[in-house]
């Protein structure tokens, strides 16, 4: 199993260069050069595992023995995901009128950014310490993935993690399970900005080959195929309980199952669109809040940003980039990575861009999409709440309204998924007129102490703070190599 870029520019790249990296060095994401393809009798064989074991078959699939032997990768995964809240790690919720929700939240930070986090934080530590090496992971966040890569990262000691936050854009909650921790390899940054602009800057910083060099620089972003690779097992196992695939007659063609995937920055969209091409018949609805590009592409082909991005109910979704996407073009497109790289860098330069006729033609026959405001979130939220008194956190909301709006064509079963936990979004329920008892981790965030670092709006405040960050990305790497631990060094908030 080898990678290229989407943008045509890398190839034969195995997952441990993969893994260590960000972006590619033609500016592009890595994808398999092949993906498997999963049999019917795969699949059956597979419906009695449990969800460790599913992820494990799943990574087996990308990342040959040679570099993780599957002893190894066992013992991974299985201690990546040994502290999730459920015993079964995911959960699926059963509710009247035919709503079926997989609850992937119940990690330590409450999102399902947790899954992939905790294995792709695992493998990456795998590796460091195999060549004795130090990386450091440098993270934009919309508000959960940084929580997410810090929970994972915390008081290793190969990998120091920055981390990024838009301030006054995410919920307490999220803020707090950032700043709150005071481990010395754990850096974060308050910026001025939505998580859009957090990310003009880190890119440039990726696209810096002596920087990346110097300091092993990496991304634990969506962005790392190995996150993406985690989240294809998800889609799977949705497949193997909600399809009606063990009533299936054998040799009878495979039940379609139709997943509703609330969508932001298009990782999750992308999982599901590999695992479709991977000869699961899922039939996948991209759902957005007002931030509604991804809508806006599969109806039209216009991809192209709003001149703000969005506050809305939703933040972890409030994204005008949805950079995964570049992933579903160039599966699409048949892998075209010239197409994807003149369409990408004219998507980054004008932040416009028609898609030719062919691939938005490709694309809408395998996605549906809506966008959903935040009246509709508040109404899906009570009234999920006083049919099944089952409290939905606001990005799952934005799925459950296509639930109520468009009920599934027949003989097609439907999942819809459960980005996080309604705890960290305590004004949304009080919004919609609810309540929640909040979980004792969740309440002991407000007696912390808190640590964190600004980066404040200049005149070309882009600029400015990508060169900060760059600064502190340096003096992180200079005290390591002193021994020496950074926060000694600087002022704090």
């Amino acid at each position: 199993m080898q990678y290229c870029s989407t943008r045509g520019g890398v190839q034969g790249w195995d997952f441990q260069d993969v893994l260590l990296s960000g972006y590619a060095p033609d500016g592009g994401m890595f994808m398999p050069e092949t993906l498997p393809t999963l049999t019917p009798d795969t699949l059956r064989s597979w419906s009695s595992l449990s969800y460790p074991q599913l992820v494990t078959e799943v990574c087996s699939l990308f990342i040959p023995i040679e570099l993780i032997p599957r002893a190894d990768l066992d013992g991974l995964v299985s201690v990546a995901l040994s502290g999730f809240a459920v015993p079964g790690v995911v959960s699926l919720a059963r509710l009247k009128g035919g709503l079926c929700v997989l609850e992937l939240f119940h990690g330590e930070t409450l999102a399902f950014k947790d899954l992939a986090m905790t294995c792709t934080v695992r493998f990456l530590d795998y590796f460091l310490r195999k060549e004795s090496r130090r990386a450091i992971v440098l993270v934009g966040t919309s508000g959960d993935t940084g929580g997410s890569a810090i929970q994972s990262a915390r008081g290793l000691g190969g990998v120091d993690v920055v981390v990024v936050y838009p301030r006054g854009r995410i919920t307490l909650v999220q803020e707090k399970q950032m700043i709150t921790c005071l481990e010395d390899n754990i850096h974060v940054f308050a910026a001025d900005g939505s998580s859009d602009d957090i990310d003009v800057p880190i890119r440039r910083l990726f696209s810096d080959q002596e920087l990346v060099k110097q300091h092993s620089l990496m991304s634990l972003n969506s962005v790392n195929w190995s996150r993406v690779m985690v989240q294809l097992a998800h889609f799977i196992y949705a497949y193997l309980h909600v399809s009606g695939l063990e009533q299936a007659e054998t040799g009878a063609p495979l039940p379609a199952l139709e997943m509703v995937v609330p969508t932001g920055g298009a990782g999750n969209i992308a999982a599901g669109c590999i695992v479709k091409q991977m000869g699961i018949p899922l039939c996948l609805v991209a759902m957005t809040n007002a931030n509604d590009i991804v809508h806006r592409t599969v109806q039209s082909g216009d991809f192209s940003m709003a001149t703000n991005v969005t506050q809305t109910m939703a933040p972890a979704i409030d994204i005008q980039d949805p950079y995964n996407m570049e992933r579903v073009f160039w599966l699409l497109s048949g892998r075209d990575g010239a197409l994807v790289k003149g369409m990408m860098e004219e998507f980054q330069h004008s932040h416009r861009h028609t898609l030719p006729e062919a691939l938005h033609k490709q694309l809408s026959q395998v996605l549906t999409a809506g966008a959903v405001r935040d009246e509709g979130i508040v109404e899906t939220m009570q009234r999920c709440w006083k049919e099944n008194q089952y409290l939905l956190c606001p990005h799952t909301a934005v799925a459950v309204w296509h639930h109520y709006h468009y009920p599934p064509t027949a003989g097609v079963n439907r999942c819809c998924i459960a980005t996080a936990s309604p705890a960290k979004f305590q004004a949304a329920v009080q919004k919609a007129g609810l309540t929640l008892d909040l979980p004792e981790a969740v309440r002991a965030l407000d007696k912390m102490s808190t640590r964190y670092l600004a980066l404040e709006r200049g005149q070309d405040w882009g600029k400015d703070w990508e060169c900060m960050l760059k600064q502190h990305i340096q003096a992180i790497g200079s005290a390591r190599q002193r021994g020496v631990a950074y926060y000694s060094t600087v002022e704090c908030n």
